[in-house]
Formats: structure tokens, sequence, C-alpha cells
């Protein structure tokens, strides 16, 4: 009977509307040489004009799917800086630091939990951050943004394209990329009939000043 019902489970979620399936995946590896306390005193870029950004103004988003369908949430606290060195990208560096307890989604039930064990942990590890290693330019405005990743205390580097803009006033940055929770130790499941999809959408839109 239980072997029934997960089968049942799996062809459910394979045909539900999953948000993250035709979306870039983030590659996702080892992480560098660089040590998680390290990157809590990480000084500033030598020569660096900084444009910094948070959550008044910018919007870290992120959509997962399940059997049933799909929730929507986010981040309300989080502050970070693009680091332009010489007016260069290639040369530059990407910071930022989510508070996790600031997370939110369009269920309150599922707020609470994504706050618990289950999922972030936010009490065991209240601070996501991510710190770019590298910025590669693509076509046009597309980046390749390659980072590590602090995430449910994992660090690993992880990859993704991401539109960058960059002006004497202020820098744009946009990015729609899949990351898949399990690479970061969140393996809940989901019930027995309404399984969690392992890759999250995630939306990133920020908009920096000087």
């Amino acid at each position: 009977m239980r072997t029934s019902l997960l089968i049942l489970c799996i062809v459910a979620l394979a045909g539900c509307p999953d948000p993250a399936k035709d979306k870039t995946k983030a590659t996702v590896a080892p992480a560098t040489k660089t040590t998680v306390a390290a990157l809590a005193d990480l000084p500033p870029l030598a020569n660096a004009t900084a444009f910094t950004f948070s959550s008044e103004g910018s919007t870290i988003a992120f959509t997962g799917a399940k059997v049933t369908g799909k929730h929507d949430g986010g981040f309300k606290a989080f502050k970070g800086a693009l680091e332009v060195v010489e007016n260069d990208l290639s040369k530059s560096r990407v910071r930022v630091d989510l508070e996790m307890s600031s997370v939110f989604s369009d269920a309150e039930k599922l707020t609470g939990h994504l706050k618990s064990p289950d999922f972030f942990g936010v009490e065991q590890v209240p601070v996501t951050r991510f710190v770019s290693t590298s910025l590669k330019k693509a076509d046009g405005a597309r980046y390749d943004v390659t980072g590590d990743l602090t995430l449910h205390g994992v660090t690993k580097s992880i990859s993704f394209p991401a539109d960058i803009t960059l002006t004497d006033a202020g820098a744009d940055v946009t990015a729609e990329f899949a990351l898949n929770r399990k690479d970061f130790g969140i393996v809940y499941p989901g019930k027995p009939d309404d399984l969690i999809a392992d890759n999250v959408l995630l939306k990133l839109s920020v908009h920096a000043k000087k």
C-alpha cells in the first residue's frame, strides 16, 4: 500500500506545474578555499567603489513547488554591496547577507514551518551569506556569476547567470535561476501525499546606489 502511494505521489509530482522546471539551474560545486569564518569578516576590495543595496528598494524572492501546487515567498531583511573596481565588473565583487528570520511566504503556517529546522532553522543558522568569486562577461548585460553561498550552515560554490547594468549613479542586477535545496542539506520531503520539489526558483531584483 505504501509503495503504491509513493508511486502515485511521484507521478503526480512529475506532472505538477513546477516553476523551476524550465529555468536555468545553478551549478553547485565545492566551495573555494575561503572559509565561512573569513567571509564573516571579509574586508572591502581595495580601490573599489561600493554600490550598496538592501531590502528597501530591492527584492530577493523564491517560488517552491509541491504535488498540490506552489508557494511564493521572499526575505524582508537583507543588505549587500556591489564593489566595483576601475569601472570593470570582471574585477569586482558582490556580497549580500540575508536575515533568515525575515523569511515570508503566501501562507502563514508555511512561513512558520520554513523557519523551523525542517527548512532554514533560523535560530540555529540566522544568516545566509553570498560572496562572489568571479563575474565573467557573457552577452550584452549578461554575466556569469560565481560565488560562495552559505545556506543552512553549508557553504558551496554556485554559478548562475545575471544581468548587470552599471552607471555612475548605481547598478541594477536581475537574475532568475533554480537552486537545488538538497545541495544545502534542506531535505524535508513534505507530506507522503504532497511531496516537495527539490529545485526552488530564485528571483533577484537588486537596485544598488553609490
